[in-house]
């Protein structure tokens, strides 16, 4: 199986999606607690669960992102183990 991207965007992509799922993992969690920091403004959510369940979504798709890209990634390390010829 050949990659589809290039090294360097698989292993961007990657890295990217890993820093993304962490910060929106501890978002998602002060919002589920309803962190007044958060929540307790005039102009801020009022349903803290809500967004919350929007950003658990967010996480969703960003680990298939890492998924992808990861196996992306591992298919340029086993094609250069076989010593393919890159033109």
């Amino acid at each position: 199986m050949k990659p589809l991207v290039g090294a360097v965007q698989a292993w961007s992509c990657t890295v990217i999606s890993a820093f993304a799922m962490l910060i929106l993992g501890v978002l998602c969690i002060l919002f589920n607690n309803n962190h007044p920091e958060l929540v307790g403004g005039t102009e801020d959510p009022e349903d803290g669960k809500e967004v919350a369940a929007t950003a658990g979504m967010a996480i969703a798709i960003y680990a298939l992102f890492f998924c992808f890209c990861g196996l992306q990634g591992l298919l340029h390390l086993r094609e250069g183990r076989r010593g393919a010829i890159a033109l």
